[in-house]
């Protein structure tokens, strides 16, 4: 198996336990700010099992390509929990939130408050946060095995 593969399973499996825990009020922050350490370390973990004498070249492509994978599965799974979270809100508690101002400049624009709420909002969001995670799993993947390689290629 390569080094990339085994790499990004591994973080997939790290990054779906922290999306779990991220459900927790208050804690999604902190998972949210680890994600990101996350995929330097994915990045790093693909380097370490390239082969000895690691150049920093392939070893970023090792980390991006790892980093990657596991953004895409971990993406996939947090989508799939913001649609179910979302799905389960209740859209008038939401809503009562907003000033009164605001849900009227919208109804006059033409667009339905409801839109932001429920089922199809949490898959908006959550693909929209899984596109964005997989450009910062690219870079930071990269960086964590070029630096990776760069301190210990053999």
């Amino acid at each position: 198996m390569s080094p990339w593969l085994k790499a990004g399973l591994i973080g997939a499996v790290v990054l779906i336990v922290l999306n779990i825990l991220g459900l927790i009020p208050c804690v999604g922050l902190f998972t949210c700010l680890f994600g990101l350490l996350v995929y330097g370390g994915i990045g790093a973990l693909a380097a370490h099992w390239l082969p000895p004498v690691r150049d920093t070249g392939s070893a970023a492509g090792q980390g991006a390509a790892a980093a990657v994978l596991a953004g895409v599965i971990g993406g996939l799974v947090n989508m799939v929990l913001t649609t179910i979270q979302m799905s389960l809100m209740d859209t008038s508690a939401i809503l009562s939130q907003l000033p009164a101002e605001s849900l009227q400049q919208l109804e006059m624009a033409g667009i339905d408050p409801a839109m932001f709420t429920g089922p199809t909002a949490g898959l908006f969001y959550g693909g929209t946060c899984c596109l964005g995670g997989l450009v910062l799993a690219a870079i930071l993947g990269a960086i964590g095995g070029a630096v990776y390689a760069g301190v210990k290629p053999e």
